[in-house]
């Protein structure tokens, strides 16, 4: 046999050896269920695996982020939002096609425990887009994914204000004006906001407070039972809209009237004292607080874990606040974690 045929046989060998090795690594990707479509749905087109109860005895299963979607009118706060929760540590993707979502849970599933958790903004910038969220949730869900959705909210007079100052249209607008964009916005995430698990109205906060919300429900290491926002406010100044229980403490009387006490506000000793040696009032704490235990297990049941208590007297001064201070003491001691919020005190 000549040099040159000794080296292309040896170069044929090592072809075919390679190709050997090509079709062993190929099996054995097959073997421990990697980089192959599944005809049986437990697996995408790129190879991304995720549990179906069939994988291999002994394999370890991929840890499935949590995921939390933040939606809302433009202009609510929707950015300040993500921003708040990737300096908490989560792996934020803004504007993200809802399509892609179920694909955004499965990098994370393989990213051994280095994406854990992912918030996701999803609103109308994505127009026909934005159609396909029902699908995708629904999606989510099919594949026991846990998901919460965040919906930032606000009035139509602070939307047009925050948009005129920026000098920016709405994205829904078209060739009409601020506000048609803002009650079609309205109109298309009306079924949205009624899923979500938390509601913010950032009508009258300001960055530095909604940050602070954010704070409260998403910065503890460990996800507690219930969170509890207590809100004072006065009904001359309309009904909160984030609200899931509203009272009203009108049937007391007003220290508004009471020349010495009118300058103060519910947080002060005299006037909190005087409101809770009114007739009924310490039974309508006891019997509330009583009340919100046997809702607050119901919630915990359907898996709600937030809710906005509303407190109302005329002006938000003092019954209301009052009271929201006496009531987010009572669920403190029970274990809920509590947040006060005097949303009209200062306001007269």
């Amino acid at each position: 046999m000549t040099e040159h045929e000794t080296r292309q046989d040896t170069g044929q060998d090592a072809d075919r050896d390679t190709a050997a090795g090509r079709d062993t690594g190929r099996d054995t990707a097959q073997d421990a269920g990697l980089g192959t479509r599944q005809d049986d749905g437990g697996g995408t087109s790129d190879g991304a695996q995720v549990s179906t109860g069939k994988e291999t005895a002994g394999a370890p299963e991929a840890a499935i982020p949590e995921l939390v979607i933040i939606s809302g009118m433009s202009g609510a706060g929707r950015s300040t939002a993500a921003k708040c929760l990737e300096d908490l540590g989560w792996f934020v993707v803004d504007n993200l096609p809802p399509a892609l979502i179920p694909t955004m849970v499965e990098l994370g599933a393989r990213s051994q425990g280095n994406v854990a958790r992912i918030a996701v903004v999803v609103d109308v910038r994505g127009r026909r887009f934005f159609d396909n969220l029902r699908e995708s949730l629904a999606d989510l869900d099919t594949r026991g994914v846990t998901r919460r959705i965040v919906f930032l909210e606000s009035s139509e007079e602070a939307l047009v204000r925050r948009f005129e100052s920026v000098r920016r249209p709405h994205p829904l607008q078209g060739d009409g004006r601020i506000v048609d964009g803002i009650a079609a916005e309205r109109e298309l995430l009306r079924e949205l906001r009624g899923d979500a698990d938390l509601v913010i109205d950032t009508s009258s906060l300001n960055v530095h407070e909604l940050r602070a919300k954010m704070d409260a429900q998403f910065a503890g290491d460990e996800e507690p039972e219930l969170r509890a926002t207590v809100m004072s406010f006065g009904f001359k100044y309309g009904l909160p809209v984030d609200a899931d229980l509203v009272v009203d403490m009108r049937f007391l009387p007003n220290p508004h009237w009471v020349p010495e006490l009118r300058p103060f506000t519910g947080r002060n000793e005299e006037v909190a004292a005087y409101v809770l040696n009114q007739p009924g009032a310490k039974e309508f704490l006891d019997r509330y607080a009583e009340l919100l235990r046997l809702i607050a297990a119901g919630y915990r049941r359907e898996g709600k874990r937030y809710v906005t208590i509303a407190v109302g007297c005329t002006g938000g001064k003092h019954r209301s606040v009052a009271m929201s201070e006496k009531l987010a003491a009572r669920l403190a001691a029970e274990g809920v974690e509590t947040v006060v919020v005097h949303r009209d005190m200062g306001r007269e």
